[in-house]
Formats: C-alpha cells, sequence, structure tokens
C-alpha cells in the first residue's frame, strides 16, 4: 500500500525495499538533510510492519526470548530488540515502546509476517498474543538522534515531510545499521555495533547468547561494521552488495550508501576484522576509506571501541 504523501507535490517513490513512501518531495538531498536535523521536518516510514504485542505476561516472554532487557519496562520507553539464532547470528530486530497494556513493535518492510510467526511459535503456555496491525504508521524525526514513533495518520502529523534520502544519510553518518542492507545471514550483533543498544550486556539467557558473551568477553568479532568516505569526485554511490577491495583482495561488502550534507559520499560495509584500519578501499571502483564504527579488537578489554 502506498503512503498518501506520495500524492504531495514533487513526491518522488523510493525504491524497493522501500517502495511504498517517498525518497525524496523535489527538493535537494542536503536541504531535506536540514529540515530533519533542525526538528520541523519528519520521514514517512509508514512501510515499515507493525504488530501489537498483548496479554498479561508479554513483557516477561519477550524478556525471556530476546536480546533486551524488557521485564519491567517503563510505559512509553522506545528499544531496540533482537532476536538471534542459536549460533547468535541475527535472525529479526524490531523497535518497540510499551503503553502500559501494548507492546507496540515495528520491524523492516515485508519482515513482520516472519517474525510474527516466530513469535507465535515461542508462546507456549504465555498469556499472549501477536498480530499485525493495519491502522498505525511509523515516522521518524530528529531528536538529538534519530527516533522513530508510531502514528494513526501520516498524512495529518504536523511538520514538514522529508524523504527517505535524508533519513537514510544521517542513519549511515551515525554508523546505525539496518536489517538486511548492513548485515547479512552471518552476522553477529558484535560484528555491528548493537552491543549495549540492542543487546543488554547484564540481562539472563536468551537464544544467541553464548556467541554474543564469548565475542565480547574474548574481543575480536570476526568482521566489523565500518563507515566508508567516499571519492567524491565519482559520479555514483556503489550498490548494495558490492564487493569491497583491498588491492585485488575482497575484504567485505558494500550495505547502504548515500549522500551526506556535510560528508558528501558515504557508506557501511561489513569488513573483514584483519583489515587494516588506514587502508585505503575501493568499493565499486571508487576509492573509500575508512572511519572506524565496530573496533577490530572490541571486546571487555576494549570499552572504548563499543558503542554503548
Amino acid at each position: 500500500m502506498s503512503s498518501p504523501l506520495l500524492q504531495r507535490p514533487g513526491a518522488v517513490e523510493a525504491e524497493a525495499p522501500d517502495a511504498g513512501v517517498a525518497a525524496h518531495y523535489g527538493s535537494s538531498f542536503a536541504a531535506e538533510q536540514r529540515t530533519l536535523l533542525t526538528g520541523e521536518g519528519f520521514v514517512d516510514l509508514s512501510h515499515r510492519d507493525v504488530l501489537r504485542v498483548t496479554g498479561p505476561d508479554r513483557l516477561t516472554w519477550l524478556h525471556s526470548l530476546t536480546t533486551q532487557f524488557l521485564e519491567g519496562l517503563a510505559p512509553g520507553v522506545r528499544t531496540d530488540v533482537l532476536l538471534l539464532s542459536p549460533q547468535g547470528r541475527i535472525e529479526h530486530a524490531f523497535t518497540g515502546v510499551d503503553d502500559g497494556e501494548t507492546f507496540w513493535a515495528h520491524t523492516e518492510p515485508g519482515a513482520g509476517a516472519a517474525l510474527i510467526e516466530f513469535l507465535d511459535r515461542m508462546r507456549f503456555m504465555s498469556r499472549v498474543e501477536v498480530v499485525r496491525v493495519d491502522d498505525r504508521f511509523v515516522i521518524g524525526r530528529w531528536a538529538d538522534g534519530l527516533v522513530t514513533e508510531l502514528v494513526g495518520d501520516v498524512a495529518a502529523v504536523e511538520g514538514t515531510p522529508v524523504g527517505l534520502y535524508a533519513w537514510e544519510a544521517l542513519r549511515i553518518a551515525a554508523g546505525q545499521p539496518r536489517l538486511g542492507l548492513d548485515t547479512d545471514d552471518r552476522t553477529i550483533p558484535n560484528e555491528v555495533g548493537l552491543l549495549g543498544s540492542a543487546v543488554h550486556l547484564d540481562k539472563g539467557c536468551y537464544r544467541g547468547q553464548e556467541t554474543v558473551a564469548r565475542v565480547y568477553n574474548l574481543g575480536r568479532p570476526p568482521r566489523r561494521l565500518t563507515l566508508l568516505h567516499l571519492d567524491g569526485s565519482v559520479d555514483h554511490l556503489p550498490p548494495h552488495g558490492a564487493d569491497v577491495l583491498l588491492g585485488d583482495k575482497v575484504v567485505g561488502q558494500v550495505g547502504s550508501a548515500a549522500r551526506h550534507h556535510e560528508l558528501g559520499p558515504i557508506a557501511l560495509a561489513v569488513l573483514k576484522r584483519n583489515t587494516p584500519v588506514d587502508a585505503t578501499l575501493l568499493a565499486d571502483g571508487v576509492a573509500a576509506a575508512q572511519e572506524v564504527v565496530v573496533d577490530p579488537d572490541a571486546g571487555l578489554h576494549v570499552r572504548a571501541g563499543l558503542n554503548l
């Protein structure tokens, strides 16, 4: 379903996986980013899947399954949550908030059905119900960082709508990975800077915890998320999945790429841990300098390398 904001003058629809919302509204990418940063703008993220979890056991149940400390979560507190495989690989990611009666969550476009299916399989005797909803929609704002909220009518939101390109540029510059774009089916949270934000390091057992704890305590995750500063004299951005080369050796792949209003062309890439951090790389033929997001030696003994 397409957003009603695509009917606004100048609106240009984004491509998959973000079809259904505006990539931009005819303004320059720099202008829309600045509008978002002032707090006057908002981004239409209504293509994201929304679900609700109800029942008296919802928070203790979610706490037992996920990487996040959700037991006793106060109403109105936004939190990022992961579900991992037994090997510690990221399978699902969602952002949620509890209102005292219902836990509202949103996830990547098209990912809601698989998330609900998994959660339904894990209900057992817990007094919970999980359903997808079509009457709440996600928008994004800037409030000392990127934040999301749920609304009932995107067309009635106060402020100036800006396109997804603006949101993505600020997200990439902040080193915030997006599931499925900046991760693959092997990604563990330690590799992409999610410890402390989407993974609570002091909670009890959850599926995949052993891998997370082992890599955290011993350090040196197999791969590391990196912000690439791309050569601005080249007229194209490397596409998603493009190889990142050190000389003639493939050391990683490009995830998301965008043009930032101050930094210029940038991208996120997951690289092999032992790639020298000062090396100039090539991403789809574009020269790229590195800015560390996840320290190659990140672990208990290198706290400075973590985005806590």
